[in-house]
C-alpha cells in the first residue's frame, strides 16, 4: 500500500488538475510518521533518479531535520549524491528559522549539506517561504513544462510559526502551482485541534494514518519488561489510507500488519489482513 502511495506521487497530475498531495500523520501512541515520510522521498527519489517520475525534481522543505540529516538518508540508501545537485534541493527552515544565528550556521551543517541546501532565515513569512520554494524548484528543472515535487517534513512545526489559515494557504498555492508534479507533508495529529487536522485532510488527495493496534500478535498483550530490544522493535499496527478519487467517493483501505521499525527505515513484515471500502466525499 504504501508503494500505492508513491506510485501516485509518481505519476503526478493531469494538466489543468491540482498536484497530487498525501499527509502522513501520526500520533504520540503511534510516532512513526517521520518513518513513513523517510520512505516515500526515497521511494521518489529514485523514480526521479531513474526518470520514472513525472517530476524531474525535489525540493525539501526542513523543519525537523537538518540538511545534513537528509543528505546521510540518501547516501544510506544507496541513492547518488554526486549528481543530487541536478535534481534536489534542501530548503533549511532547521537551522536557523528565525534568522538569530546569522553568520555562525555554517558550521552546523556538512560540506555536502551545505551545496544542497539554502536558509529560509524567517519561516514567519508564508509568502517569501512559497517564493523560495517555487525558485528553488525551477532552479532545478528550468522554465519549460518540466515539474518538481516537494516533501515538507512537519506541517506541525509551519503551524508554530504561523497562522492556520496561513499554512493551508500555502499548501493550497504549491498543490495549485502549474509546475508542481505532487506534494506530500507530515503532520503529528494530537498536537492540533481536530479543525486543523479535518482542514489538511481536505486538501489531500491521500491520507495516510499510522494508528496503533492495541494488541499484541494472537490476542496476546504485550508486556514490553519481558521483551528484548530487538522484539520490542516489532509492533503490531494499521497503515489506513484514504484515497479521494476524481468522481467524488473515497476509497479507503486499512492494512493490520507487524511493522518493524529500525533507525530510519520502516517495513511492513507481516501483512495479517485487509480491506479496502468506499464512501462518499464528505466536506
Amino acid at each position: 500500500m504504501a508503494d500505492t502511495i508513491c506510485r501516485t506521487l509518481r505519476d503526478g497530475g493531469l494538466e489543468g488538475e491540482h498536484a497530487p498531495a498525501l499527509t502522513i500523520k501520526d500520533s504520540k501512541a503511534s510516532p512513526f510518521g517521520f518513518d513513513v515520510f523517510n520512505y516515500v522521498l526515497t521511494q521518489l527519489s529514485n523514480y526521479i533518479l531513474a526518470g520514472k517520475s513525472q517530476s524531474r525534481g525535489l525540493v525539501v522543505v526542513a523543519y525537523s531535520r537538518s540538511p545534513s540529516f537528509y543528505v546521510d538518508l540518501l547516501k544510506r540508501r544507496g541513492i547518488d549524491i554526486a549528481s543530487s545537485h541536478d535534481w534536489i534541493h534542501i530548503l533549511d527552515c532547521y537551522t536557523d528559522p528565525l534568522g538569530w544565528k546569522n553568520w555562525l550556521i555554517d558550521k552546523d551543517i556538512s560540506q555536502e549539506a551545505s551545496s544542497l541546501s539554502s536558509f529560509c532565515q524567517d519561516v514567519r513569512n508564508l509568502d517569501k517561504l512559497y517564493s523560495l520554494i517555487i525558485e528553488q524548484g525551477k532552479g532545478l528543472i528550468g522554465q519549460g513544462k518540466d515539474r518538481f515535487s516537494i516533501a515538507i517534513d512537519s506541517v506541525s512545526e509551519m503551524v508554530r510559526h504561523a497562522s492556520i489559515s496561513s499554512v493551508a494557504g500555502i499548501l493550497s498555492n504549491l498543490r495549485s502551482h502549474d509546475q508542481v508534479s505532487s506534494i506530500f507533508w507530515l503532520l503529528h495529529s494530537d498536537l492540533h485541534e481536530i479543525k486543523f487536522t479535518s482542514v489538511l485532510e481536505y486538501l489531500s488527495s491521500m491520507v495516510a494514518s499510522v494508528e496503533p493496534f492495541n494488541q499484541a500478535a494472537f490476542g496476546q498483550r504485550v508486556d514490553l519488561e519481558n521483551l528484548s530490544m530487538l522484539e520490542q522493535n516489532f509492533r503490531k499496527g494499521k497503515f489506513h489510507v484514504r484515497f479521494k478519487r476524481r468522481n467524488g467517493r473515497v476509497r479507503v483501505m486499512v492494512i493490520s500488519m507487524f511493522l518493524y521499525f529500525c533507525g530510519e527505515c520502516a517495513d511492513l513484515l507481516y501483512r495479517k489482513s485487509s480491506y479496502i471500502y468506499f464512501t462518499p466525499l464528505l466536506v
